[in-house]
């Protein structure tokens, strides 16, 4: 069965309870959100504060949290159990929602998997969050990093009919299913990547963009392989060049394209001394100024793509144009119209402390604060399961 938006919730078949008591059937009237996550899984362990939140806020309106734990690694499903419980303990000995556990891939087949939802350590699959509507039908699939935007609206009974769900479910069933497409490409050149054979992942990887030439995944490879692997500057300028010129022709995916472009070229985390200063500098300048267009600016804000301007200005000198570009993001962050209060929690740590080292002196907003470090991090990279 294909799980989507209408569709009836699977049944909950877990083989334990590890918090709070079973739940055998969805309750008529209720609302839930079903969790999948794992302790190995940062964006999942981020999201548990904010579900935590949700639960505490919505109870009263017939509102409930399930989390299952159904990708745990260990050499046993006792030991995954056993250190599952033992770090629920340690870090959220708050928790004020169910947690199911279940290693027999049950619970992955009749909702994961159903979903198109893939789960394998190396893949966006999770943290994926579905919501149970109060007729026990599915309102929503995504990363919980989206719920806040969606879930007033399901407890109220307005999102399922509306027309940005049924958009919104498309476009999910969509990337799920070029995922499923680059998916054997993907395997194909882990072990080239793991064993360091470039010459042998830069051929699996040209064979899958000539399958998939619109995959910006494999395009973002591609970059990072001939730059920063196989230090063939050359080529990885032209890779680069050619990637502006498309994104630029097909706006729908434009500002990601372009954000690829500066983190190749800009990210603090990667080794950039190879690279030949002035092409690199030009690129950045004419891509910064791509993506600081008001008429893109203004359909969306990519905290990513500003903060990767932010540093191709610190770079160049303009400690000051870097200050402003970090500080924008974070006004844009601190708006709880424009931003999910998910998204702010994410990425606000991140810019503070970008912008402490830019300005080289402890800042603070938001009731947190950072200090400068010695190396800026840089900003922040976009979470895994945006990129589903």
């Amino acid at each position: 069965m294909v799980l989507c938006m209408e569709s009836p919730a699977p049944s909950l078949k877990v083989e334990d309870w590890l918090r709070g008591e079973p739940l055998t059937n969805f309750q008529p009237g209720k609302v839930y959100i079903v969790e999948f996550w794992a302790t190995w899984c940062g964006p999942c362990v981020k999201a548990i504060p904010r579900l935590i939140e949700l639960q505490a806020k919505y109870k009263d309106e017939g509102f409930e949290v399930v989390g299952v734990a159904a990708s745990e690694i260990a050499p046993t499903p006792d030991e995954a159990r056993t250190k599952l419980d033992a770090w629920l303990t340690e870090k959220f000995s708050n928790l004020n929602y169910r947690i199911g556990f279940d290693s027999t891939g049950e619970m992955n087949k009749l909702w994961m998997d159903a979903s198109s939802s893939l789960v394998i350590p190396t893949s966006l699959g999770i943290p994926t969050s579905f919501v149970v509507d109060r007729d026990g039908h599915i309102a929503f699939i995504g990363h919980p990093i989206e719920i806040d935007a969606v879930l007033p609206k399901i407890i109220n009974g307005t999102w399922r009919s509306s027309e940005q769900a049924k958009a919104v479910d498309a476009k999910r069933i969509t990337a799920n299913e070029r995922f499923a497409r680059e998916l054997p490409i993907l395997k194909a050149i882990q072990p080239a990547m793991q064993a360091k054979d470039w010459p042998a992942a830069l051929s699996a990887l040209e064979k899958g963009i000539a399958a998939m030439p619109d995959s910006l995944r494999f395009r973002e490879i591609h970059a990072d392989l001939l730059l920063h692997k196989m230090r063939d500057t050359a080529t990885g300028f032209q890779v680069l060049r050619q990637l502006v010129r498309d994104a630029l022709e097909k706006q729908s995916e434009a500002l990601r394209g372009l954000a690829i472009v500066m983190e190749q070229l800009f990210d603090p985390e990667k080794d950039k001394a190879h690279l030949p200063r002035a092409e690199r500098f030009a690129i950045g300048k004419d891509v910064s100024e791509h993506i600081l267009n008001p008429g893109q600016a203004s359909s969306g804000v990519d905290f990513s793509s500003y903060g990767m301007v932010a540093e191709y200005y610190y770079e160049s000198g303009d400690r000051q144009r870097a200050i402003e570009l970090t500080e924008r993001a974070m006004t844009w962050l601190d708006d709880p119209e424009i931003v999910p209060e998910a998204t702010k929690q994410y990425y606000m740590p991140r810019l503070l402390q970008t912008l402490a080292n830019y300005r080289d002196e402890k800042v603070c907003c938001s009731g947190s604060c950072s200090i400068s470090q010695e190396k800026s991090p840089g900003a922040p990279k976009v979470p895994p399961q945006e990129e589903t």
